[in-house]
């Protein structure tokens, strides 16, 4: 019988392995897409008893795959363009300075700056095309885990539930309490921070004079729409504005948009204004979440931003129920335990 279970064990153990192995490669698209899902679930609802689950899970994921995709593939293109521009601008620059009369040290130092800056803007360039094909699969598993995770939904709930165990039914009850709180508190302070910085954004293009109404517009709406995923945010807007000032001298204004975008669109608000967001809808301390937040990124990358403080939250439960259990055990009993704890007659 031992060895049986041992046998068992190491089939389990191979089969989870290879599992974990398999879905590796996707699972910031499962992750993010189950979060999107989880982000939809109350619009779902509702649109569910007009529609019905799958079309109302088939209509929702669809228009989220169009927006992203469309938004990605637009800002690919941007970014392509900026980088060539950026990568002429830098030839002309050095061919300038090469024109002039320079040590010959300086001058090969240069020569070998030029080579290998043209080297890197036509390696990241290549890059990103042969990346395509890799973004196209990864976009489907993100399509189809936010379609699945709607359509699925009641189902999946039930057997997160049929999961927990008699014994401790309470504190897993609490602990998805906790992990719903949460996930929630992120969800709703991830939206109010992304529709601020996206209005800021639009602000900062019109005011530094970057574009007209209708592109700083557009820059908003990329703001609001790339601060979703860890990976863009929205730095790569106001950074993107910066090469642009750059490039054509303008370089005041590259220093003034880029102090404006990190102090008032991003990096900064995402670890300041949005840990005490989390912090008050979660009823939890901000320093706790801002450790959650910056720890987790550091340690499991994008998806550590929304599972750090989620891991820290749950830490508490389990550290409060042990204190309780603990207390129970030092209470003293109130039963008699022999003829001595009866008073005298």
């Amino acid at each position: 019988m031992r060895g049986e279970t041992v046998i068992w064990g190491a089939v389990i153990a191979v089969i989870l392995y290879s599992s974990w192995r398999v879905i590796l490669p996707f699972l910031e698209p499962v992750f993010f897409g189950l979060l999107i899902a989880y982000l939809l679930y109350p619009l779902h609802e509702r649109i569910k008893t007009l529609v019905g689950c799958r079309n109302s899970a088939l209509l929702l994921s669809s228009v989220f795959l169009l927006l992203v995709g469309a938004g990605t593939f637009k800002l690919l293109l941007i970014s392509a363009r900026l980088m060539a521009s950026f990568s002429g601008s830098l030839r002309d620059l050095l061919n300038w300075i090469l024109s002039l009369p320079l040590p010959e040290d300086l001058g090969v130092f240069l020569i070998n700056l030029k080579e290998e800056a043209a080297a890197k803007i036509a390696d990241y360039l290549s890059g990103m095309a042969f990346s395509l094909p890799l973004y196209i699969i990864q976009l489907i598993v993100f399509f189809l885990t936010i379609y699945y995770g709607l359509a699925h939904s009641e189902g999946i709930i039930k057997t997160i539930k049929d999961m927990l165990p008699e014994k401790n039914r309470t504190l897993g009850e609490e602990i998805l309490q906790s992990i719903n709180r949460t996930l929630s508190a992120l969800v709703r302070a991830w939206l109010l921070l992304n529709v601020a910085k996206g209005v800021l954004m639009t602000t900062g293009y019109l005011v530094f004079g970057v574009s007209d109404l209708y592109t700083a517009i557009v820059a908003g709406f990329l703001t609001f729409a790339f601060s979703f995923v860890p990976l863009f945010e929205g730095w790569m807007i106001w950074l993107a504005a910066a090469i642009y000032f750059v490039i054509n001298g303008m370089y005041l204004r590259a220093i003034g948009i880029s102090l404006y975008g990190i102090f008032l669109v991003s990096p900064l608000p995402d670890y300041t204004i949005r840990p005490m967001l989390v912090a008050r809808d979660a009823q939890l301390d901000e320093t706790l979440v801002f450790i959650g937040m910056v720890g987790g990124t550091w340690a499991m990358g994008l998806k550590g931003i929304i599972v750090g403080p989620i891991v820290l939250n749950v830490l508490l439960v389990l550290m409060k129920e042990w204190k309780r259990l603990t207390k129970l055990s030092h209470r003293p009993s109130s039963s008699p335990q022999g003829p001595f704890l009866h008073p005298p007659s």
